[in-house]
């Protein structure tokens, strides 16, 4: 008996949402202003990577999947990287001491 292909990939995307949700609350908060810069960091390379795969393809067809894929990854990369620099300014202003 085989296991259909996309039932493998859809199990293992549903359990990597798992193991990412408990990775990200299970960091400290000392720890999670770095790892924003992190993520922030891998975000402006896919932003570089999607740029490329919404330009590429023939002029003649605007909407091609490789396009409208490019474009939707530059939407949620570029979404990604603004909520990390609000959280990571959130982070920081919990460490501010504050004036009376």
């Amino acid at each position: 008996m085989e296991i259909d292909p996309f039932i493998f990939r859809l199990s293992i995307f549903i359990l990597s949402i798992f193991v990412g949700y408990y990775v990200v609350w299970s960091v400290t908060p000392s720890l999670h202003t770095p790892l924003m810069s992190v993520t922030n960091a891998i975000s402006s390379v896919i932003i570089v990577g999607a740029i490329i795969a919404a330009l590429s393809g023939s002029s003649e067809k605007i909407f091609d999947i490789p396009n409208i894929f490019g474009f939707l990854a530059i939407i949620l990369a570029a979404v990604n990287i603004f909520g990390g620099f609000l959280v990571t300014q959130r982070m920081l202003q919990m460490y501010k001491k504050k004036k009376k």
